[in-house]
C-alpha cells in the first residue's frame, strides 16, 4: 500500500475525528475502501487502533475548553465497554465471515446514510432545549442514569461492529434524550471513545486470523495512519471549540454522505 495515501487517509481521518468528536472511522474505512477495495474485518481492525490514537489527542482540545460531562461518562463508560466486547463479537459471526465481510461495510453505509439524515433535520429544526451540564446535581435521577448507560451500551456495540469510534451514535443521542448541547456531547463521545477503542481493536485484531488475515497487516495499516492521525486529531480538537455549531454540524453530515455512498456501493473482493 502506498505511504503517502495512508499518511493523508490519517490525516484526514485525524482532523475529521477531533474535530466532530468522533474516532476517525467514517473517514478512514471509506477512503481504505475506495484506494484499495473491500477488506473491511482488516480495515476494522487497524481503525479501532486508530480511533484509540485520536480520540485521545483530540481530548487535549475538550479538556482545554472543560466541556466533559462527568455524571454522564461515568454511567457511559463502563456500559460502552461491554457494548464494544459484544459489538466486537457479532462482527465476527458467520453471516460476515469470508466473500461475506462486504455486507459489514454496507451495513456501515447505511449506519452512515441515518446518521447524515439525522443530523440534516436536526440542522433546519429549531434548537432543542438544552441543559449546560456544569452542574454536579444533573443527571442523577435513576431514569437519566439508565438512558446514559443504555446510551453507552448502544456506542460500544455499534464500535465493535462495525470498527467505529461510534461518537456518531453517542453524540445525537446525548443531545436527543439527554438535552445536552453539541459540543458537550461530542467531548464526552471522544472521552467514550478512547475508553473503549483500545479494548475493541485488541478483541478485534485477535479474531483477525479466523478471517485468514494476519495480525501483522493490521499493525502495519495503523503505524502508517496513526502518526498522521495524531496531529490531525490535535488540530481538529481545538478547531472544534472555535467553530459555530452549524458549520460543525454540517462538515458532519458532508463527511457522513461520502462515506454512505462509498460502503454502499462496495463489491465482494475478488
Amino acid at each position: 500500500m502506498d505511504a503517502a495515501i495512508l499518511i493523508g487517509i490519517g490525516l484526514v481521518m485525524g482532523v475529521f475525528g477531533g474535530m466532530l468528536g468522533i474516532g476517525g472511522s467514517l473517514v478512514m474505512i471509506p477512503a481504505m475502501v475506495a484506494y484499495y477495495g473491500e477488506n473491511q474485518h482488516l480495515y476494522q481492525s487497524a481503525a479501532m487502533i486508530c480511533n484509540f490514537f485520536v480520540a485521545m489527542a483530540s481530548l487535549m482540545g475538550h479538556r482545554k475548553a472543560k466541556a466533559f460531562v462527568p455524571a454522564v461518562l461515568w454511567r457511559m463508560i463502563p456500559a460502552a465497554v461491554i457494548g464494544v466486547l459484544l459489538g466486537v463479537s457479532l462482527s465476527n459471526i458467520s453471516l460476515f465471515a469470508g466473500r461475506n465481510s462486504y455486507l459489514l461495510a454496507r451495513l456501515f453505509g447505511a449506519f452512515l446514510a441515518y446518521v447524515a439524515v439525522y443530523n440534516f433535520w436536526r440542522l433546519f429544526r429549531p434548537q432543542m432545549p438544552t441543559v449546560d451540564g456544569s452542574d454536579p446535581t444533573l443527571y442523577q435521577t435513576t431514569m437519566l442514569k439508565s438512558i446514559a448507560a443504555s446510551i453507552g451500551m448502544l456506542t460500544g456495540t455499534a464500535a465493535g461492529l462495525l470498527g467505529i469510534g461510534a461518537g456518531s451514535v453517542a453524540t445525537p443521542m446525548q443531545q436527543f434524550f439527554l438535552r445536552m448541547p453539541l459540543k458537550r456531547a461530542m467531548s464526552n463521545s471522544a472521552a467514550v471513545i478512547v475508553s473503549i477503542a483500545w479494548l475493541g481493536a485488541i478483541a478485534k485484531t485477535a479474531t483477525l486470523p479466523q478471517h485468514d488475515i494476519a495480525i501483522a497487516d493490521a499493525l502495519k495499516l495503523a503505524a502508517w495512519i496513526v502518526p498522521a492521525a495524531l496531529l490531525g486529531g490535535f488540530l481538529g480538537g481545538h478547531l472544534m471549540h472555535l467553530m459555530h455549531r452549524h458549520v460543525v454540524r454540517a462538515i458532519f453530515i458532508v463527511v457522513c454522505l461520502l462515506g454512505a455512498w462509498q460502503l454502499l456501493t462496495v463489491q465482494p473482493a475478488g
